[in-house]
This record gives structure tokens, C-alpha cells and sequence, in this order.
């Protein structure tokens, strides 16, 4: 299973070359990221996860570029591990029906109290589990 979340490209994400500058793929996965763990989790009427978790590292493919803004892409999310404390989740960027870029992602929990990495809890890896596809 797959989380898709919609993204609004705003028209200052374009760079000089006219399509979405490279960096902004790294907000859209963190919007995307978010909108999993928090605000989807709230519009069902859920707690939500994970609001304590870093990114340990972010990795982005660009495979075609964008050169539209002021509307909506696609990013779909996924889960390809689950460890200790961390976890890693995939992504693909769509915009009209093509993947214009994909993006991994390894999260780690952390203590707000210790500032350290934590063991995920049973009910973080029972929702992640629920997303968890093997790796490509």
C-alpha cells in the first residue's frame, strides 16, 4: 500500500531554467512525509506518529523535469525498512501521469527528552508495516 499526497508547486519554485529547482523535490518529500505521519492520520480520526523522527539521510533521482507551476503533483510514499529506530521510505514525484523523480529517505526516532535515537513502538511499526513494499 502506498500513501499519495498531494502537493501544491508554487510558482517561486521554478528556477532560473524555468522548471522546479532541485532542492524543492527535497520539501516536496518532506511535505508528503508529514502529511503521512500527521495530517492524514488526523482527517481519519487518528493519533498522529512520528513527529519525533530526524532525517538521517535523503537521496533524490531526477528523471524528468517540471516546468509548471501554481498547480498539484502526486508523491507517492512508501516504506522499504523498518529497524531498531529507523526506517526507510521511498517516493515518486507524478506530474501528469509520469514519475518525474524519485527519493528515499531513512528517518530515525528520537527522544524529545534524551535527543537520541529511540526504539519505534509497536504501534509505529504496525503503520509502518502497513506500507512496508520491498525495495527497487
Amino acid at each position: 500500500m502506498r500513501h499519495i499526497s498531494k502537493i501544491h508547486v508554487r510558482w517561486d519554485d521554478l528556477d532560473a531554467f524555468g522548471h522546479i529547482n532541485n532542492a524543492k523535490y527535497l520539501t516536496y518529500v518532506q511535505e508528503a512525509r508529514v502529511d503521512f505521519t500527521w495530517f492524514s492520520r488526523q482527517r481519519a480520526g487518528k493519533t498522529p506518529l512520528l513527529s519525533d523522527m530526524v532525517v538521517a539521510r535523503a537521496e533524490v533521482d531526477y528523471i524528468e523535469p517540471i516546468y509548471d507551476g501554481g498547480m498539484e503533483i502526486d508523491c507517492q510514499v512508501w516504506i522499504t525498512k523498518i529497524g531498531n529506530s529507523s526506517f526507510e521510505m521511498e517516493y515518486e514525484i507524478i506530474h501528469k501521469g509520469v514519475i518525474r523523480a524519485r527519493a528515499k529517505t531513512t528517518q530515525v526516532a528520537v527522544s524529545l527528552e534524551t535527543k537520541k535515537s529511540r526504539p519505534l513502538s509497536d504501534e509505529e511499526r504496525e503503520f509502518l508495516g502497513q506500507y512496508l513494499e520491498e525495495a527497487k
